[in-house]
C-alpha cells in the first residue's frame, strides 16, 4: 500500500494594503455582485466577479428558488455567463465574497463541490490556471493559484476529451 499526498497551499493577507490594485479591485465588483442575490431562504448572499483576459469583467451572484435545487451559486452564474458571452476568452481570476443576513462572515467561505468542478472545466479548456481571491464580508484574503488548490484530485480524464 502506497499512501498518495497533495498539499493545498493558500496565501492569507490581512489587508488590502497587502493586494495589488487588480485584486482589490475585483474584490470590489465581487461585493457590489453580493447586492444582486437573491436569497430569500439562506439570508446568505455570495457575490462572484471574473475577470477574463480581454479585460471584461463579468458578475454573478447566487439565485435562490423555493424548488429547491434549481437555484444555482453565484460562482457557476458567472462562469456560464463567461462561457456564454465570451467561449474563447480564459478566464484569469475569480473573487468570491459573502455576507449574511443574520451574522457577520468573518473569513473567506470556500465555492461548493459543484462550482468548483464547474469551475475547473474552464481551467482545463484553456489550460491555465484561475487566480481564486476569497473573502468573507470583512477579515482575511484567502488567494490561491488556480482550482487544484482546492480540488487535488479534481475530475478529469484526457479520454473524455477525445
Amino acid at each position: 500500500m502506497e499512501e498518495i499526498r497533495r498539499e493545498s497551499v493558500v496565501k492569507r493577507y490581512a489587508s488590502y494594503a497587502e493586494l495589488s490594485h487588480e485584486d482589490v479591485a475585483l474584490l470590489k465588483e465581487a461585493k457590489e455582485a453580493v447586492h444582486n442575490s437573491y436569497a430569500p431562504y439562506s439570508q446568505f448572499y455570495v457575490g462572484c466577479a471574473l475577470l477574463l483576459q480581454n479585460g471584461v469583467v463579468i458578475k454573478g451572484s447566487n439565485q435562490e428558488n423555493m424548488a429547491y435545487p434549481s437555484g444555482l451559486c453565484a460562482e457557476r452564474v458567472a462562469i456560464f455567463h463567461a462561457g456564454a458571452t465570451y467561449p474563447d476568452v480564459p478566464v484569469m481570476a475569480m473573487a468570491i465574497t459573502v455576507k449574511a443576513a443574520d451574522f457577520e462572515v468573518k473569513e473567506p467561505i470556500m465555492s461548493c463541490g459543484a462550482c468548483l468542478q464547474s469551475m475547473s472545466e474552464y481551467e482545463l479548456k484553456f489550460n491555465q490556471p484561475i487566480r481564486i481571491i476569497l473573502q468573507g464580508e470583512t477579515g482575511d484574503v484567502w488567494i490561491a493559484e488556480g482550482l487544484r488548490t482546492f480540488m487535488p484530485f479534481m475530475f478529469w480524464l484526457d479520454e473524455l476529451k477525445k
